[in-house]
This record gives C-alpha cells, sequence and structure tokens, in this order.
C-alpha cells in the first residue's frame, strides 16, 4: 500500500494548479498524481493544432518534462482509480495497487459525450477531447484516404477540428442542431459572423439539423456516409462527433459524494466528504454571471480552482468566489472574445431578460462586432470579433462590478482604453507595476 498526505486524481490544469499551490506552502509532504492517460500534463485546447500539424506532440505540455520531479509528485500514469472509499481515504488502481491519502483532490475533468446511434462503432468515427482521440485520428487520416468528414457539432470544440481538416485538405461539413453554430457561445450576430467565414474557406453548415445514422461504406466496417432527420445523406470518410462534455462523476458518485450536474462543492471547494476536494471541468461552483451554481467547462476557471483547491488542501483559507465564463480563440482564421453573458434572449428568466441593455457596433464589410450587455450600467457580458485587444479592460470591469455610467459613451469607440476610465479605477487596475497615469 501507498501512503500519501496529498493525492490528486488528474493531470490537466486543475491539477498541475493544485500541485504548485500546495508545493508554495508545504514543500516536503507526500504527493501522490493519478491519471488514466499516459501522457505528461498537456493542453487540451492545443490538440486540434497538433492534428492539423500546426504544433509537434512536445509543444503540447502545459509544464517541463521535469515537474513531477521538481514538486516532489509521485505520478502514477496511465492507470485509472476503480474505487474510492471517502471513509477509509483509499483508493484502489486498475492495477490492484492502494493508495491511502489524507488530503484528496477529485481534478477527473470532463468526458465526451456520444449519442446512441446506428452506426457509431464503425471504423473512422471519432470524439475529440484528449490526445488519444488526436493521434487517432490522426493515424486514421494517414493510414486512409479521406477526402470528406462530417462534423457532428458546430460548438468550439466541433469547430477547431473543422479547422485542422481543412489544413489537411478535407472538405468538412459541420451538422448542428441547433439554428446556429456557437450557440452556447455567442449570439446571433456573432455566429454569422463566423459562419461566413467558415463558408469561406470550403467548409458548409448545416444547422437546425442532426444525423440520425452512420452507415458503412463499400468497405466493409468503414464509414461511408450520414443519414440527416430528413433522410438526406451526406458523403464521408470520417466523422467526428463534438456534441459537446459532461463531467467525470462516476467515481464520485460511486463513492456517495453530492452531485448536481457536477461534483458539488463549498467555496472551499470542499465536497459533502470530508478532506476531499474537487475542482476543474468535473465541479459544479459558482458562476458570477448566471448567479448559480454550474458546471463551467474552461481552463482559466479550472486553473483558479486548482490553485485555490491546493492551497486549502495544504492548510489554506482561501474562498472561491467563482467564475465569469470567458472564451478566447481563433476561428476560421477570426480573433473573438467572449466574457460573461452574450445573448440574453437565452435567458430563461423573463425578469432579468427584460431589465438587460444592450450596445453594440457591428460592421458587416469589415466582420468587425462589439456587444456589451449591461445590468444596472454594470458590464455583465461581451462580446469581441476582430477588435479584441480591449477584451483585458472590459474583463477587469466586469470582475471588479464597475458602474459605467459615466463613461459608457466611450465603451465602443476604438480608442477606448484605460485613459477612457475614472482615475481611481485606473490606477487600481496598473496597482504593483509602478504606472501612474
Amino acid at each position: 500500500m501507498v501512503k500519501t498526505k496529498y493525492l490528486i486524481i488528474g493531470n490537466s490544469i486543475a491539477a498541475v494548479n493544485a500541485v504548485e499551490a500546495i508545493r508554495e506552502i508545504d514543500r516536503h509532504g507526500s504527493l501522490c498524481l493519478v491519471s488514466d492517460e499516459p501522457y505528461h500534463t498537456y493542453s487540451r485546447p492545443l490538440i486540434s493544432y497538433y492534428l492539423g500539424n500546426k504544433v509537434e506532440e512536445e509543444a503540447l505540455s502545459y509544464r517541463p518534462d521535469h515537474f513531477y520531479d521538481l514538486n516532489k509528485v509521485q505520478a502514477f500514469l496511465g492507470d485509472k482509480v476503480v474505487s474510492l472509499n471517502c471513509r477509509e481515504k483509499q483508493v484502489v488502481l486498475e492495477d490492484k495497487t492502494y493508495i491511502q491519502f489524507e488530503k484528496l483532490l477529485l481534478a477527473t475533468g470532463g468526458s465526451a459525450i456520444m449519442p446512441q446511434m446506428p452506426g457509431q462503432n464503425l471504423a473512422g468515427v471519432f470524439t475529440f477531447t484528449t490526445l488519444d482521440d488526436a493521434q487517432r485520428v490522426k493515424k486514421f487520416i494517414a493510414t486512409h484516404q479521406v477526402k470528406k468528414a462530417v462534423v457532428i457539432g458546430g460548438g468550439l470544440i466541433g469547430l477547431k477540428v473543422t479547422e485542422a481538416l481543412v489544413a489537411l485538405n478535407i472538405q468538412v461539413t459541420i451538422i448542428e442542431l441547433a439554428d446556429r453554430i456557437l450557440s452556447a457561445t455567442f449570439d446571433r450576430t456573432a455566429s454569422r459572423i463566423i459562419e461566413r467565414a467558415l463558408k469561406g474557406i470550403g467548409c458548409a453548415c448545416l444547422t437546425n439539423s442532426t444525423v440520425k445514422e452512420i452507415r458503412q461504406g463499400e468497405e466493409e466496417g468503414r464509414v461511408g456516409s450520414v443519414v440527416l432527420k430528413d433522410e438526406s445523406q451526406i458523403e464521408c470518410q470520417m466523422v467526428i462527433v463534438a456534441v459537446g462534455v459532461r463531467p467525470r462523476v462516476d467515481l464520485a458518485r460511486e463513492a456517495g459524494i453530492s452531485l448536481g450536474r457536477g461534483i458539488l462543492v463549498d467555496e472551499y471547494l470542499k465536497t459533502s466528504a470530508e478532506d476531499i476536494y474537487a475542482a476543474g471541468d468535473a465541479v459544479e461552483a459558482y458562476d458570477l454571471i448566471a448567479k448559480m451554481p454550474r458546471p463551467v467547462a474552461i481552463l482559466p476557471t479550472a486553473a483558479k480552482q486548482g490553485r485555490i483547491a491546493g492551497y486549502n488542501m495544504a492548510g489554506g483559507r482561501k474562498v472561491y468566489e467563482g467564475s465569469i465564463p470567458m472564451n478566447s480563440v481563433e476561428l476560421a482564421g477570426i480573433p473573438t472574445i467572449s466574457v460573461g453573458l452574450t445573448d440574453p434572449a437565452m435567458l430563461a428568466d423573463v425578469d432579468r431578460r427584460n431589465s438587460l441593455e444592450i450596445i453594440q457596433d457591428y460592421r458587416e464589410r469589415e466582420s468587425i462586432y462589439k456587444k456589451i450587455v449591461l445590468e444596472d450600467n454594470r458590464i455583465v457580458g461581451v462580446i469581441l470579433i476582430n477588435k479584441i485587444d480591449r477584451a483585458g479592460i472590459y474583463t477587469g470591469l466586469i470582475k471588479d462590478r464597475v458602474d459605467v455610467a459615466y463613461f459608457r459613451e466611450y465603451l465602443l469607440k476604438d480608442d477606448f482604453g484605460l485613459l477612457s476610465l475614472p482615475r481611481e479605477y485606473r490606477k487600481h487596475m496598473v496597482i504593483g507595476q509602478g504606472i501612474e497615469i
């Protein structure tokens, strides 16, 4: 049996930040990390660039190769935790190793959703959330003649894998159930800009549609086409399923830890089980904009949660105040940023929806779009397309809940910047940098 003071299950951004936070307080306490993936910690957002030959596998790493040694981490990579006993503070690995812990962090992340449909097990059907997925897709393309691919799902994952496939000279058709792509990230105007850009690089986008069946082609056991809900068929040699990610909570569920849509945690990121914490994509934590707990599967949130959880595991007492949804990504060559509540029309709370105010600047010819959502003269949401250089200022105004009534007329101007803000807030934003403006 292995005995350790700290145990972390997971090996992505939340886990890495937890390791570093623990070591800031406790340099010598024994620390074990277990991951069912055999790889050094890597960046999942970069796997589409790896597929598209934009980066090498070595460039995917979050931290240097000596990260585990530097932080005195005993890493069990490529080994899965099969059971967790909260009362005994013990886990069992797939290889029958027992690990006894004092403090545990569940940083189990999320897993790709695979809808049940005929043909889903044919060769050439993949999900796309892990390095293993990217390697399988890469190998399949290298060993088969893939000229056409269907991507099921028009969210961020679907669009990034689409870009990678286009870079490999594969013709892509995106199938999206909603009436527009990126419906969870953007409003209609922003979605339309990106869809137009995708068409410009040769992609087809079919919205209000879904795949009901994946059919075998001429070669037995391999994808040949997909059948849509209207019975039309699209020829393809590959299907990527990118309809979403769900929190990985099976281990927590079987251990009796309280769940919502993810693992439930308090303000210290402690679960319902004593001395067990959770962070990252598996967690349901407070969303400052939605004003409710929910999973927020984005990298900055996972990093922050991991750091706070690690700090508290080592005896600290930091509060996790909540997250603000934020995405910064280039799509079809267009830089985009979305922060907070970007599409009030999607709100179920009618009273709140009606209380929000929207100001925007849309220049269709240039594909420039700036949108700001206000609530009681405070910014609660921002979309920036092509003009993203002031994103940090907008995000700061959201986080600090600054009343913008006195300078709102400048918010959409191209020269909006620090000098547009009240003097006291300017000083707040640059404090510690030795700057006076």
